[in-house]
């Protein structure tokens, strides 16, 4: 494989001679500017070999590099170990920005390239602003993974499906009038939706383009006078076909975006600065374009009722597929059999007896010990460990219902522990406690929260540079915007409706990992004379393991709240589970002394 990484390094510099550039940019996104892409635009993947959700490397003629955040330093480490492509680990103080390395390696005058069809028009004018602070160039080229990788995958064909108005709650009709009045306070007659997620959410219609994320690839354009679905025709089913001429939306082929977006014959486009940098060129020769957030993006992320209705049941059945693995789990680790990716597969099994389920929501993280340390770790037939009764097992997993989507953590022990692993379960699960108890007032931000599971660690000089938290999609993506919990500031505001992760860590390399996560809901507290308060609501419902605690480390509110969401654990769960079951979690609920 770093043989074969290294020939392909060697074609895309002859590629970037040809085309007179001194470096190419391969980011992780497609042109719909997605977390996790269609295998046909994995190029960064193909490139580096480095198999990670987020990166971005950077070649020139006689050096190569990845950017990377802290969920994936030891993955890209190892992936990366002689391809001739260095690690530069994102975010912290010592490592350059891209700009600035090319600034260093580079002469005044090269010229840099990207493809702009896979470079949001945010990323590629904040690029070519600071590239040029070196005198270096941003130019766009054309695709060189087109010719390059012979064996790519082809755009997917599979067909989207309806998602019924019983778990939508509202129609796409309306959601399109909805965004219509949106788009109208910004002065435009017409918006081009290209997030999938976007496009999925507002046509009720859901896909499986996409691993892990039910999305289907294709553009949205809403005007005053029409909307029009650029899809690849395979794609069309007759059931789709019938329900898309029943709701006025007409189709044209996938690629025909580009040429209609030159035409655009309305007075002003919206588009938003994560459209891609080759479409947003091209509609403003055409138009005037006034750039703001998507519509979509808030109307999303703030659930209607049946959503969260949906949810809450959803969640009950991911729960009891849970306990139903972990009461195994406790059991089967004994035999000395069970590997990190048998248990994987074991808990698929429980989940797909569910009602609804339709697959995981992303890559199930089953990191034993020290795997634990790896944030994003994911099991291999090389890499995956033996479990013992002993330890810690990190276990970050979800699943896609079709009323919901789940994401929960939870670090199980297996027995023995170390005085070290017991200290950093509390600490999490203490800070994990703080933001589930927070009450916060209107026009609170994320990061305004984030200290709260953070706070306890930095007493310790302990800390992880992941997010805090994120949205979770209704049977749509696992993460979701454009809400967060973290350190760096997100000006996106709390607001009642959302969903929203809590998963602080601590991560000790070759050691352990510990995480604990809920998904939460975002609902009105009470209204004062200084405003409306919110507060969040339990989603996930399924026991934290108390045997690595440390009670005398837990203040009396925190073991307040950990005894309160077991009780409602059990009662939620209980009428769905076994006599032999109940008994368990009955012990596992038990309240904290």
């Amino acid at each position: 494989m770093k043989q074969e990484i290294t020939n392909r390094l060697a074609s895309l510099r002859a590629f970037m001679r040809d085309k007179g550039i001194a470096a190419f940019i391969v980011p992780s996104t497609d042109p719909h500017s997605g977390e996790y892409v269609p295998a046909h635009w994995e190029s960064r993947k193909w490139i580096s070999g480095f198999t990670g959700s987020a990166g971005t490397v950077v070649v020139t003629a006689d050096k190569a590099g990845l950017w990377t955040d802290s969920r994936y330093f030891l993955q890209a480490a190892d992936q990366l170990q002689d391809t001739g492509i260095e690690l530069f680990k994102d975010r912290l103080p010592e490592t350059p920005s891209i700009p600035q390395w090319l600034g260093s390696v580079l002469e005044t005058g090269c010229k840099v390239g990207i493809d702009g069809w896979v470079n949001t028009t945010a990323d590629a004018e904040s690029l070519k602003a600071y590239l040029h602070t070196y005198g270096l160039q941003l130019v766009a080229v054309e695709d060189p993974f087109r010719t390059l990788w012979t064996d790519r995958p082809s755009l997917p064909l599979n067909p989207p499906f309806v998602l019924p108005l019983r778990y939508a709650g509202v129609s796409c009709r309306d959601k399109i009038g909805q965004i219509r009045e949106e788009i109208h306070r910004n002065g435009a007659d017409g918006i081009l939706i290209s997030a999938l997620d976007e496009i999925a959410w507002t046509l009720n219609l859901r896909g499986s383009d996409v691993h892990c994320n039910p999305v289907f690839v294709s553009y949205l354009l809403v005007t005053d006078y029409a909307c029009t679905l650029y899809i690849l025709p395979e794609k069309l089913t007759p059931e789709i076909a019938d329900y898309l001429k029943e709701n006025d939306i007409q189709t044209k082929p996938y690629e025909n975006v580009e040429a209609d977006l030159n035409t655009y014959a309305g007075k002003c486009l919206q588009l938003s600065a994560d459209t891609n940098y080759a479409l947003y060129e091209t509609a403003s020769v055409a138009t005037r374009v006034v750039r703001a957030e998507s519509p979509v993006l808030y109307l999303k992320s703030i659930k209607n009722e049946t959503e969260i209705n949906g949810f809450r049941e959803a969640m009950k059945r991911d729960g009891v597929a849970m306990v139903k693995f972990l009461i195994w789990l406790k059991e089967a680790v004994k035999s000395g059999k069970e590997t990190e990716l048998t248990i994987d597969n074991r808990l698929y099994e429980f989940r797909a007896e569910q009602r609804d389920f339709k697959g995981i929501s992303f890559g199930t993280i089953a990191g034993y010990q020290e795997h634990g340390a790896i944030v994003h770790y994911e099991a291999t037939e090389d890499t995956a460990v033996t479990l013992h009764p002993e330890g810690l097992l990190l276990l970050d997993s979800g699943a896609q219902y079709l009323d919901g989507t789940t994401d929960i953590t939870r670090t199980i022990v297996l027995g023995a522990l170390t005085d070290e692993q017991k200290l950093d379960y509390t600490l999490v699960l203490k800070g994990f406690i703080q933001l589930s108890m927070a009450e916060f007032p209107y026009g609170t931000c994320g990061t305004q929260l984030d200290v709260l599971a953070r706070q306890f660690m930095w007493k310790a000089g302990i800390n992880y540079g992941h997010g805090t938290g994120h949205g979770v999609g209704h049977f749509l993506n696992v993460h979701e915007g454009p809400h967060q919990f973290r350190m760096n500031h997100v000006p996106a505001l709390l607001l009642p409706g959302m969903t929203v992760t809590n998963e602080p860590g601590i991560y000790r390399s070759n050691k352990h990992g510990v995480r604990t996560e809920n998904t939460m809901l975002i609902v009105r507290s009470k209204e004062t004379e200084f405003g409306d308060f919110y507060t969040l609501e339990p989603l996930t419902l399924c026991p934290i393991d108390k045997e690595a605690i440390l009670t005398e480390m837990m203040s009396p509110e925190e073991t307040n709240w950990l005894n309160d969401y077991h009780a409602l654990v059990y009662e939620q769960l209980s009428p769905m589970l076994g006599s032999d079951e109940q008994a368990w979690l009955k012990e596992a609920t038990a309240p904290l002394k």
